[in-house]
């Protein structure tokens, strides 16, 4: 019998342990509802943080930018595909984290599993925080270093690592916003790590990038390590399709580093260049997140972060501290409820679903074994009023679930 067959097994195995995945077809309506497989729901499932996706800021410039550049790009940015709008953009970006230069990727994932083995080979020596993203933990194996991972934010432990390693080139890699616990990374005290072992920081800002510092200027602006002085030993990314509500990423940092991996990235190298017109949505988006309106969006979020933990703080529902789960202590716009069993949490999600609410039950190995758990993401685009429903949603699956046979 050949192999192939083994896949149906290998499916069958998945769904017993309710770890199979699927997708559904998604259609934006107003605010943060989704038209779900036909059915509109209110979504708390979306990175779309500032609410910018669906704005007439972003369909105008898209429009804009189609009468003028047309649609694809037609090439690799070092072949033709780098245009004076991913130029402009560049440019922007980099400005606006205060670093010396910045480089333009068509997409977040494959920007960091490729410019970690850019940075690193064998021989040298890569540490991890061990709830790295996967992109990251992708590159890092990629890379063919070896890799240290150390437990999650335990810079005690890192430093005896670093101390340890006899190596001559090592690199440090961490997100700065952890993607399933919305909790923020301690930046000085990584970047200080680095100075004392001369290690490289790279920082991947996907979910702090316009949330996070004056002006949403991201993570590290918040922690005060940008500017010529700061930034030598510190490689930052960060994602365009999130508080931006575009789509790429990109790559800031010293000069000559940036030139390295414009040199040595190979997705950069070797894929199809962003096309302009979304280049030019992200200009928008920037603008956007840098001025008045950014500011305003950002404070509406932090309030509808503030009223969900709330109403989820321990004494508030007998029904939700029954039920025993627990709110992870996160300020930022990830809110993580863990229910604990892979299939209680997807029997949360199946009765928020019924009542009209989409918000996803994430499960190992995304997340450890007996964590699973309710990943609510807020956006500037959720008013008072949904945090409410969703409030009142949980009460219910709470005593829904509490009925469930053992």
């Amino acid at each position: 019998m050949t192999w192939l067959n083994e896949f149906d097994d290998r499916l069958a195995a998945l769904d017993a342990q309710s770890l199979r995945r699927r997708r559904r077809e998604v259609v934006p309506e107003q605010g943060a509802r989704l038209n779900v497989d036909g059915e509109s729901l209110l979504a708390f499932c979306s990175n779309d943080y500032l609410g910018l996706a669906q704005s007439a800021l972003l369909r105008e410039a898209v429009h804009t930018a189609v009468d003028r550049y047309g649609v694809g790009s037609g090439a690799s940015p070092m072949v033709s595909g780098h245009s004076a709008a991913n130029g402009a953009l560049e440019r922007e970006l980099a400005e606006a984290v205060g670093l010396p230069r910045a480089l333009y990727f068509y997409a977040g994932y494959s920007t960091n599993a490729s410019i970690v083995p850019a940075l690193v080979g064998e021989g040298d020596a890569l540490f991890s925080d061990a709830l790295n993203h996967a992109c990251l933990i992708d590159g890092a194996r990629l890379s063919k270093a070896t890799v240290h991972r150390y437990r999650h934010a335990d810079l005690q432990q890192l430093d005896a690592l670093l101390a340890a390693s006899p190596a001559r080139r090592k690199l440090v890699i961490s997100d700065t916003v952890f993607s399933m616990d919305g909790d923020i990374a301690d930046l000085a005290g990584l970047h200080a790590l680095c100075e004392r072992h001369d290690a490289l920081l790279l920082l991947d800002d996907a979910h702090g990038f316009g949330l996070l510092g004056p002006q949403g200027r991201g993570a590290l602006a918040a922690a005060g390590l940008t500017g010529p002085r700061m930034s030598q030993r510190v490689v930052y990314m960060a994602t365009l399709g999130k508080a931006l509500g575009v789509a790429g990423a990109f790559v800031a940092g010293p000069d000559r580093l940036v030139e390295w991996l414009l040199q040595k990235t190979r997705s950069y190298t070797y894929a199809t260049a962003a096309p302009a017109l979304l280049a030019e949505a992200v200009r928008a988006g920037l603008r956007c997140v840098l001025g008045a309106d950014g500011e305003r969006r950002r404070q509406h979020l932090r309030a509808r972060i503030a009223q969900l933990r709330e109403g989820l703080a321990p004494g508030v529902d007998a029904a939700i501290d029954a039920a025993g789960w627990s709110l992870m202590p996160s300020t930022t716009a990830i809110q993580p409820l863990v229910i604990g069993d892979n299939d209680d949490a997807l029997a949360v999600m199946a009765s928020l679903r019924e009542q009209g609410l989409w918000v996803p039950a994430i499960r190992p190995p995304t997340v450890p074994l007996g964590t699973a758990r309710l990943r609510i993401a807020l956006s500037a685009a959720h008013q008072p009023e949904d945090i409410d429903v969703l409030l009142r949603a949980l009460r219910v699956a709470a005593s829904v679930t509490a009925a469930l046979p053992a």
